[in-house]
């Protein structure tokens, strides 16, 4: 570990530490960190958490827990669907009240989606239907009609507009959209695309709604095993165009694709010579958007960074080194994975507050890092502490009201070899 980091958190130890006691929600099920909200808060019976997961044997489940009373129930969206951690269902609530679930295969024909029938005592969902909202036009240019990832959000602004985002056609990041709760859905289309085209170059997007009239976009070039100068964009779109975080347009939805030196440059990797990934992305009440992504000096080392823009320039700033990959890597065999980082996720009621797994003892460990602009450090509060296995992938709960508290999930780990060979769990944590 670096001197710097050193002293800073042990200048943070100092800090109060609060016990908090995790609750099992499930003890077989996990996600990826590309498709969101895996999780969303609703004020019905005192406070309801639904979030959604893939079980070891390959079911796409969701589960409903009572905050106040601890109940908890689970319900089989799509059974055995495929073992596969990208397959994990993320929600929205329609304007009617019902919830929303979309998921797909890895790489596959068919995207999912169910809806609920009712939420007054458990979640029950209709059979699972598939909608496929490939544009032809853009399907004849790009070809390759196959899915991953799911990525919905409403816009009040737009008349409760739903946004659907993922990777589908031309294996880039789409988008599609609905004026009538998910009966219809418009043709799909290709966001960003470099030129000239290439099918194995693959944006990797995470995307934060404010749930008016903006959806805030940090993306990659592609992925870092592929990308030696895999570098960090950013672009918003708002009222049918993207745009710069300076507010420059870069093009209207009827314009798109867009290629990614249109948008913002967050992080060049060409400067250091470190590829990245990105982990999070949120906005502060004035719009601001900050992000959490991870630069790669070398595949042991996953350096995590905090991005956020103050309305006139980009600060950056290096939170610590969390270690090496988090997979269990069989004995002489190379790791498949080897930037699959702890993970990172910030709450957006409080922008400078990210949640991270990092490498601690040579067990992943989850914990509150809180940065103090005025002293440019960081505050450290661990959160999981001398665990016997590793606890990753932290997520907050993006939609959930200041007095709820913050709501904090993340996967324990009992086997994770890749994302095709895993057990896993799923823990909450309220934060308050």
């Amino acid at each position: 570990m670096r001197p710097l980091f050193f002293l800073l958190l042990l200048a943070s130890c100092l800090s109060a530490c609060t016990k908090i006691n995790p609750i099992t929600l499930t003890d077989d099920g996990t996600w990826c960190w590309f498709s969101d909200p895996r999780a969303i808060y609703l004020p019905q019976n005192s406070g309801t958490l639904i979030t959604g997961f893939v079980s070891e044997s390959g079911n796409v489940e969701s589960l409903q827990y009572n905050m106040k009373s601890g109940e908890k129930k689970i319900s089989v969206l799509n059974e055995k669907l495929e073992t596969d951690d990208h397959n994990n269902p993320a929600f929205l609530q329609c304007s009617d009240g019902r919830i929303m679930a979309f998921y797909t295969k890895h790489h596959n024909a068919n995207l999912y989606m169910n809806l609920s029938k009712t939420l007054k005592d458990s979640l029950v969902w209709s059979p699972a239907d598939t909608i496929n909202p490939n544009g032809k036009a853009d399907l004849e240019k790009y070809g390759d009609d196959k899915y991953t990832y799911a990525n919905p959000f409403m816009l009040s602004g737009e008349k409760n507009r739903i946004y659907l985002f993922g990777r589908w056609i031309g294996f880039k990041p789409n988008m599609t959209w609905s004026d009538d709760d998910g009966k219809t859905w418009a043709d799909g289309r290709v966001i960003i695309a470099p030129k000239p085209f290439s099918w194995g170059q693959r944006p990797y997007v995470k995307y934060f709604c404010d749930g008016k009239d903006k959806i805030h976009i940090v993306f990659t070039d592609g992925h870092p095993r592929d990308e030696v100068t895999n570098s960090v964009y950013y672009a918003c779109y708002t009222k049918g165009a993207l745009y710069k975080a300076n507010g420059d347009m870069i093009c209207t939805v009827d314009q798109l694709p867009f290629e990614p030196k249109q948008a913002t440059l967050v992080y060049d990797a060409k400067t250091t010579g470190h590829r990245a990934w990105v982990f999070d992305i949120v906005a502060d009440s004035e719009g601001n958007p900050a992000i959490a992504y991870t630069r790669y000096p070398s595949e042991t080392e996953h350096i995590y960074h905090y991005a956020w823009f103050d309305g006139n320039n980009w600060n950056d700033r290096e939170v610590v080194d969390s270690g090496k990959w988090f997979p269990q890597t069989p004995e002489e065999k190379t790791e498949r994975e080897p930037h699959y980082s702890g993970g990172m996720s910030i709450d957006p009621t409080h922008p400078h507050t990210l949640y991270i797994s990092r490498e601690v003892d040579s067990v992943f460990e989850i914990e509150k890092w809180v940065l103090d602009i005025e002293k440019n450090s960081w505050v450290r509060t661990p959160i999981t502490q001398h665990s016997s296995t590793d606890q990753v992938r932290p997520y907050v709960v993006k939609n959930t009201p200041k007095e709820a508290g913050t709501l904090l999930l993340w996967n324990s780990v009992e086997r994770y070899i890749h994302y095709t060979d895993y057990r896993t769990g799923v823990k909450l944590a309220v934060m308050k």
